[in-house]
């Protein structure tokens, strides 16, 4: 009788610890104020509630200057510690944040540092978090990306037609070397594609001469951001004589712009690739734990910033204190334990 009261009680203990459990999910991303640019971002919203079902699903922005413009319109969007605040606020206790972002780069580790932020304050206030690679953290992803890209491209494309891609790209940190790698790429899949970034070493300066001698006539422009906003429209595509497009035409060739951002492709859209975070998560993380192992290398977390300090150029100190903060550091080892 008594081993059949204790079975009973833990059964009642399961049941009440497990109607506690809440799981929700916050969308991250730089934002948009342009209302021809938002509706990639909400399609990815919408993708999202719909495979999360009853669970609830939050739209947060990490640009401060966005979010004030966009207030002032009468159209708020949440910030990352609103956000979680939110959630918390409707129970949720298992949190899953994606990042929207392209590469592990400046604005994904903005986005590291303010959750790690909230949830120091308020510990305990999440049972388990976890934070969602970008787009672009393997080379699988980047072979996959490249294919989903290429098939997006217009089918008016000619034969001999170039086209370039518009990142965003930072001067400094792992964001720039990734979009290196996406160029060099996408340069191989098909040699008439080249793809730039507005900050950073791969600069339309770059691209420019390689255009002129490839002999294109015409030259199809695609931003590769989440959306077409801003830097598609003006810096891109703008009629200044300083954007890419009028430089193209000052140089003879045709400028074609296809103003469509990655978040309204399909594939990226319905959270193809996030789910591959989601699944490998439920298995236990096996790759995000083989991608902490591989970038966060003790030997690596000493020596690099000492390696740095001996740059005449870098004299900044906040750099190291953001590694601290990021994917290699302090919430990647939070997330694992």
């Amino acid at each position: 009788m008594k081993k059949c009261f204790v079975m009973v009680l833990l059964c009642c203990l399961l049941v009440a610890g497990t109607a506690f459990a809440k799981t929700g999910t916050l969308l991250v991303a730089f934002g948009t104020s342009m209302d021809s640019a938002r509706p990639a971002i909400d399609d990815i919203e919408k993708a999202y509630k719909k495979a999360a079902g009853n669970e609830p699903v939050l739209l947060a922005f990490t640009s401060d200057i966005i979010r004030n413009k966009l207030a002032k319109e009468g159209k708020p969007v949440l910030s990352v510690n609103a956000a979680m605040n939110e959630l918390a606020a409707q129970g949720v206790t298992d949190l899953k944040i994606q990042s929207l972002h392209i590469a592990p780069a400046e604005e994904y580790n903005q986005l590291e540092r303010m959750v790690v932020k909230n949830i120091t304050k308020k510990p305990g206030v999440f049972k388990t978090f976890k934070v969602g690679y970008p787009l672009l953290v393997s080379e699988k992803d980047l072979d996959a990306v490249v294919k989903v890209v290429l098939a997006s491209l217009p089918k008016d494309r000619k034969p001999g037609d170039a086209v370039v891609l518009m990142g965003h790209g930072n001067d400094r940190g792992p964001g720039d070397l990734t979009l290196a790698a996406t160029a060099a790429a996408f340069h191989k899949a098909d040699p008439h594609v080249w793809l730039a970034t507005v900050e950073g070493s791969n600069s339309f300066d770059n691209v420019l001469p390689k255009l002129k001698a490839s002999g294109a006539k015409r030259v199809w422009l695609q931003p590769f951001m989440i959306v077409a906003g801003d830097h598609a429209n003006n810096d891109l595509a703008g009629p200044e004589e300083d954007s890419w497009a009028s430089r193209i035409k000052a140089a003879g060739m045709t400028p074609m712009p296809n103003l469509k951002g990655l978040g309204q492709l399909k594939r990226i859209q319905d959270g193809s690739f996030a789910k591959e975070f989601m699944d490998d998560q439920a298995a236990g993380a096996p790759k995000f734990k083989e991608l902490q192992e591989e970038y966060s290398h003790p030997h690596l977390e000493t020596v690099g910033p000492k390696l740095r300090a001996m740059f005449s150029w870098n004299n900044q100190t906040d750099a190291d204190a953001d590694m601290a903060e990021s994917f290699n550091g302090k919430i990647a080892r939070t997330q694992v334990q």
